[in-house]
């Protein structure tokens, strides 16, 4: 049954997102505001160019604490190599992906371009549904 579900009926539309540009400690701040773990980098044109995580901004707090180096663009930080959804991929799929690995949420693409994410908490409630 679960197969069935869509992830495009359970994501989070219109996410936060950042521009490769965006300074590090703006990034930071508005993932604190949001209160998220992360959140996709996408170029002007809307595609998906990294993931932005409160990994990645505390390997930079700690660059700055101990080697006194700046902050600088989101770009210099992200993650390069994501792992995305599809915003058709079934549910199930994306259940699997969260179970075989550590991520907290999933940018979800359609033709190259961000329409989405996906988080546990998304695939929790799609599954509460079924039960």
């Amino acid at each position: 049954m679960l197969k069935s579900l869509l992830v495009k009926d359970y994501m989070t539309a219109d996410p936060l997102a950042f521009k490769p540009e965006m300074d590090v400690l703006t990034a930071v701040h508005q993932l604190l505001e949001h209160r998220l773990t992360g959140a996709p980098v996408v170029d002007g044109e809307g595609k998906l160019v990294g993931f932005f995580s409160e990994k990645d901004g505390l390997k930079v707090a700690l660059n700055a604490s101990y080697y006194e180096q700046p902050g600088g663009p989101v770009g210099q930080h992200m993650t390069v190599q994501v792992k995305t959804l599809s915003d058709t991929s079934s549910m199930a799929d994306a259940v699997e992906l969260f179970v075989a690995h550590h991520y907290h949420c999933y940018p979800v693409v359609a033709d190259g371009r961000l329409v989405g994410q996906l988080s546990r908490t998304d695939a929790l409630k799609a599954l509460e549904k079924l039960w």
